[in-house]
């Protein structure tokens, strides 16, 4: 029988071994002198850690071997059948990549936005740029005190990107649109946003991307800066996706970010925030619909280490089929980050016995005046509320959809934009008529 030792070693054998298969398979795209030392500083962290395997903490719950095998799964194409875009009725500004390729036929001009957008393909060309001191800084800061190789293989070969710099307020939301057109696609992209001083701006991102996508954004919010993200990750059921955030906030910043989920056979999404100034807020929020073979994994770190600062973590999941939901979501308090106000909260609704919903909250508190919780619950429609609703002469189909869509309403509500919204929610609704 293996040892505990034994064990331990053959799983960081299997890591290093997926990440040679993987790296074998990959080819370093070409760069100026800034991003030449990024990349290769992140390959050095990701041989020192390997790729993620399903006895790492973090990945028991979700297991990884498709997102690192060196090829992607084959994932069929959706048909949309003339539906409506998502944020179609936003004024936006269109940044359109397809399976992980800039389209300038299908983009908007960039500077419609108000705000100063690159790529990084052809930003990384050059000697000396402002990104230097932001791509892959954030990232390899978010791998401590929990790794997130998928984040640093992303640094190490993202093909291109969007790199914002806002000064003032953005004239519009500036709006990246992910198109999957080929069936074995596999797309790496990172974009980087520095919000400055004062300065405000609302990034949307919808679509599927490809076959299997892996995508990271960092967001530096300088004081007094506000940054609001909405994203509906795309319908087609078949894809794989890994995505990262990671973003620092400074005193009297605002971030927020929300994300709608609907369809995706395998489905991560990592928040990785700090606070690095006082008086400073982050909120992030989740709304998740999944049917049959679905697997949706939120996993969220939130750092405070600055005074008086608020962090909300608000995520539902409505689960059906054999659908699973997995949340991983902590609050780290640091010595020092007193008045803190750490909120978090899980909640799923299971419409049938096969469905699973696996969580695990976490508070680590090291200060002494702070008002932290968190709670994490799951369970089936409420008969006595959908009684009442059938005696009032609604059938049991809308009447079921009316209380999906109040349970998921506290997520949808952290979205500070009416109209994106109504959107959001006619999404849901749509989504919950087409299968009842």
């Amino acid at each position: 029988m293996a040892t505990p030792t034994r064990v331990k070693q053959q799983a960081l054998q299997a890591k290093h071994d997926a990440l040679e298969a993987r790296l074998a398979a990959m080819t370093m795209p070409a760069g100026g002198g800034w991003i030449v030392s990024a990349r290769n500083a992140a390959l050095t962290r990701l041989r020192e850690t390997g790729l993620p395997h399903k006895r790492d903490e973090y990945w028991k719950y979700t297991d990884p071997a498709t997102l690192v095998q060196p090829e992607p799964v084959q994932a069929a194409l959706f048909d949309d059948d003339g539906e409506a875009p998502v944020f179609g009725e936003i004024d936006r500004v269109k940044l359109v990549f397809v399976d992980g390729v800039f389209d300038s036929d299908k983009s908007d001009d960039p500077s419609l936005a108000g705000v100063e957008i690159e790529r990084l393909e052809e930003a990384s060309t050059r000697d000396l740029h402002w990104a230097r001191d932001l791509y892959g800084t954030l990232e390899a800061r978010g791998q401590s005190p929990v790794r997130r190789p998928l984040a640093t293989l992303n640094t190490a070969f993202a093909t291109d990107g969007v790199l914002i710099r806002v000064t003032g307020r953005a004239a519009k939301p500036v709006s990246l649109v992910y198109l999957h057109r080929s069936e074995t696609s596999d797309a790496i992209l990172h974009h980087c946003i520095k919000v400055e001083a004062g300065a405000e701006l609302t990034v949307l991102e919808n679509g599927p991307a490809a076959a299997r996508f892996n995508k990271v954004m960092e967001v530096d919010v300088a004081e007094g800066g506000t940054f609001h993200h909405v994203r509906a990750q795309g319908r087609d059921h078949e894809r794989r996706a890994a995505t990262h955030i990671f973003a620092q906030v400074a005193r009297e910043a605002t971030f927020k970010s929300f994300t709608l989920t609907a369809n995706g056979v395998l489905t991560r999404n990592e928040v990785v925030v700090e606070f690095t100034g006082d008086d400073a807020v982050a909120h992030v929020a989740g709304a998740c619909l999944g049917d049959g073979d679905f697997h949706h994994d939120d996993t969220v770190f939130v750092t405070h280490d600055a005074e008086r600062c608020e962090s909300r973590q608000v995520f539902k999941k409505v689960l059906r089929n054999g659908a699973i939901g997995v949340f991983q979501g902590k609050i780290l308090v640091q010595p020092g980050a007193q008045k803190t106000d750490g909120y978090q909260i899980s909640q799923s609704l299971l419409l049938d016995e096969d469905s699973q919903f696996l969580a695990k909250p976490e508070l680590e508190i090291y200060a002494d005046d702070v008002a932290c919780s968190h709670g994490s619950t799951s369970g089936a429609i409420d008969e006595e509320g959908l009684f009442y609703l059938r005696s009032r002469g609604i059938p049991e189909g809308p009447a079921t959809d009316l209380m999906v869509l109040a349970f998921l309403a506290e997520a949808i509500e952290e979205i500070d934009d009416e109209k994106i919204a109504d959107d959001i929610t006619s999404r849901l609704e749509a989504w919950l008529a087409r299968r009842r």
